[in-house]
């Protein structure tokens, strides 16, 4: 496994901001680390890159624990964080070849660098100043510099905050393209993100993981404790009725002949019977399928 974790908790004082998390992401995936702001993801995206201790719990990068090897772990690793670390002063070209030095690539820093201009779409831009750049550039900057070691697991902390919609897709193509061969953990709490970039989710929430699937699809069965459907009657009928059937929950009159209704379960029989009881027809019956926003805040309220 590229990532695993093992009944992690952190807390800082009296406060529990992961509690006993345990989740495995395995080689060649784009995982979704979706949950509200102060959920836990950037604590433990920063335990992830051994930026941060934790209390209990097992932390793995590769397969190699991140307290006992922290040094190893690392050279696994392309972070990018929330704020993303640049120095505006300095040019873009200067600035990787500076972050590679550190990684001690000696002669071969050149050639990296310049591999990565073109990679991330830099080339036109490398001859600027950081501080010059667009948003969207700077992102660019960083992503490149996550990169930089050829790490194996790419840890990317909202890393499409404040970009217009031009730069937001440039950054989500980069995502996915850097996933073909990289393991990617990309924190968000924009359900859009997940449907545009990843073929995973876990979803956190106060410090507990909620719901972790690899079908997208499922995440909405997940959260469907409740069924919702469509109606429409060729006759007038009182809200009050449809709330008198078995199952039914919930009813909103779109017009006197036309509802939403929420149920517990499948009620379009129930609905038939009701119509002919009391001599109408049913012009459209219809689920109505929740959006993955609606999903996101069902598992997170």
């Amino acid at each position: 496994m590229s990532i695993s974790i093992a009944h992690l908790i952190k807390k800082y004082g009296e406060q529990t901001v992961l509690n006993d998390i345990s989740f495995e992401i395995g080689e060649g995936e784009i995982v979704g680390f979706l949950g509200p702001n102060g959920a836990g993801k950037t604590t433990t995206m920063k335990i992830l890159a051994g930026a941060l201790s934790y209390d209990t719990g097992i932390v793995k990068i590769c397969g190699i624990n991140v307290s006992k090897d922290p040094l190893i772990t690392k050279s696994f690793i392309g972070y990018l964080p929330e704020q993303n670390p640049l120095y505006p002063d300095m040019y873009v070209k200067e600035y990787l070849l500076f972050v590679a030095e550190t990684y001690g690539m000696g002669k071969e820093k050149h050639k990296r660098v310049e591999e990565l201009i073109d990679r991330v779409g830099l080339r036109s831009e490398f001859h600027k100043k950081i501080g010059q750049l667009s948003k969207g550039y700077r992102q660019r900057v960083g992503l490149a510099q996550a990169l930089i070691p050829n790490p194996k697991v790419l840890i990317l902390d909202e890393p499409t905050t404040g970009l217009d919609p031009n730069q937001l897709e440039e950054i989500r193509s980069l995502i996915r393209e850097i996933g073909k061969d990289k393991t990617v953990l990309l924190s968000t709490h924009i359900m859009q993100e997940i449907k545009a970039i990843c073929n995973r989710v876990i979803v956190i929430n106060k410090g507990d993981i909620v719901a972790d699937y690899s079908d997208l699809s499922k995440l909405k069965e997940f959260a469907e404790d409740s069924l919702h459907f469509e109606v429409e009657f060729s006759n007038n009928i009182s809200q009050e009725e449809l709330e008198n059937i078995d199952q039914i929950t919930a009813v909103k009159s779109i017009s006197e002949k036309h509802f939403t209704i929420i149920a517990t379960a499948d009620i379009r029989a129930d609905i038939y019977d009701f119509a002919v009881r009391t001599n109408n027809k049913i012009l459209m019956i219809k689920p109505v399928e929740r959006s993955m926003e609606e999903v996101f805040k069902s598992l997170t309220n």
